[in-house]
């Protein structure tokens, strides 16, 4: 590491005294010009946070201490959550707080201690990458809503590219995917995967670049961290989606993309969405059209119909037939006012005939014999041979008088039963 020295005490003890302010920048100024920005490993203590986002805290060891500071602008990026007792490995440059006279180191990044070696050089590349803009939003371009033809940078033999076109097949797009194949892991895989990117834009018949995999480890997804695929990710000339591992994974190509999905199926949803959107008002139109033609139809159709009814209505044919209707209908009233008359005088004579009927002495003398007969029958239904046939018997004393009750009855007496076939002596006897 390069040093410096300055000499703080001037050309001799008849020198002008330095002020602290003096002094302090002088120590600010060697400090910060001999030590560049660098890695620092230690455990984190003292930690305060502010509510501006500023987090102050220190880097110990077993044999020191050091001063730290994050500003709100850094934390906001980090994954590690700051917690005392944490191992971390820090990145930042040093830096002197005048007013106290304390130096301190200003961290940029900051991972959890243990993550390995590829995780420092991911978050040192990140950093640089960063700080030369290569991640900027105004250097991203926009995703074509509705493309046409989509490149897929990736494994023709992965799972990625499987449920890539079964997402856009299940939800009916109409486009068309070209699969450039690359390697996507070990060695080569980055170059591969420029190359790729270069071919795809001299062809120049993509609207759209997918660039990706399925998920895996860090050392699985390395290759879409090396810098030259970055780079060339960053300088597509076609809009590039990227769309590397699982929802958590994030790599350096996601940054440089003008697009990250989440996943191979999130960048087939986020590709399909507006034809999905434009097929669904589509056929709403198409059933708002179907209607209003049909209801068109409909109404032609009617008029059709009522103009056809007013020209039969009014052609010679139509009189023609109309003037039989009424011939029809007057002969019909006539045949009934006809029938009605002599069916009138027909009843009329039925009554005469009726009432002559009823006057006639010989329906009189009839009625008379019917009564005489009922009444014949009545008093022979009576007498007392009808009720001697019907199994009862009269019984006379000895004067031939008839006797109605018990009591009258002696005992001894002689008495006579008559039945319906002649008399019969009787005596009574004792009960």
């Amino acid at each position: 590491m390069p040093t410096a020295s300055i000499d703080l005490a001037g050309p001799g003890p008849d020198a002008r005294p330095l002020t602290v302010t003096e002094f302090t920048r002088r120590v600010k100024a060697v400090l910060e010009g001999a030590i560049g920005p660098c890695w620092v490993r230690g455990e984190v203590s003292n930690l305060r946070v502010q509510p501006s986002g500023h987090a102050y805290f220190s880097l110990k060891d077993a044999g020191a201490q050091l001063s730290a500071v994050m500003f709100r602008a850094h934390a906001a990026r980090q994954s590690v959550k700051l917690r005392d007792g944490l191992q971390v490995v820090a990145y930042g440059d040093v830096g002197v707080y005048e007013p106290q006279g304390k130096y301190q180191l200003v961290v940029k990044t900051l991972v959890a201690d243990g993550v390995g070696a590829l995780q420092l050089q991911y978050e040192a590349l990140k950093r640089r990458l960063s700080d030369e803009g290569l991640f900027a939003p105004e250097r991203k371009k926009a995703i074509p809503q509705m493309p046409g033809t989509v490149g897929f940078v990736t494994s023709p033999t992965g799972a990625a590219v499987q449920d890539f076109m079964r997402i856009l097949i299940r939800r009916g797009w109409r486009g068309r995917v070209v699969v450039l194949p690359a390697k996507v892991q070990g060695e080569g895989a980055a170059a591969e995967m420029v190359e790729m990117l270069r071919l795809a834009e001299t062809l120049g018949i993509f609207d759209l670049i997918v660039i990706g995999r399925g998920g895996g480890s860090i050392e699985d997804l390395w290759a879409f961290n090396e810098e030259p695929l970055v780079r060339a990710v960053a300088a597509c000339g076609v809009p590039t989606i990227s769309a590397v591992g699982h929802e958590i994974d994030f790599t350096l190509c996601d940054f440089a993309a003008d697009r990250r999905a989440e996943t191979p199926s999130a960048a087939a949803e986020l590709i399909s969405s507006e034809f999905v959107r434009f097929a669904e008002r589509t056929g709403t139109a198409r059933e708002a059209a179907e209607g209003a033609l049909s209801g068109a139809m409909d109404r032609a159709r009617e008029r059709v119909a009522h103009g056809r009814s007013r020209l039969r209505l009014l052609s010679p044919a139509a009189l023609v037939e109309r003037g039989y209707l009424r011939l029809d209908d007057m002969s019909n009233r006539l045949a009934s006012a006809l029938g009605s008359s002599i069916q009138d005088r027909v009843h009329r004579l039925s009554g005469a005939a009726s009432r002559l009927e009823r006057a006639s002495p010989e329906t009189r003398v009839l009625l008379y014999r019917q009564r005489l007969g009922s009444l014949g029958k009545r008093i022979q239904g009576a007498s007392p041979g009808s009720v001697l046939n019907r199994g009862f018997a009269i019984v006379r004393d000895d004067r031939g008088r008839p006797v109605i009750r018990r009591a009258a009855i002696r005992p001894g007496q002689r008495l006579e039963a008559e039945f319906a076939d002649g008399r019969a002596p009787l005596r009574a006897e004792e009960s």
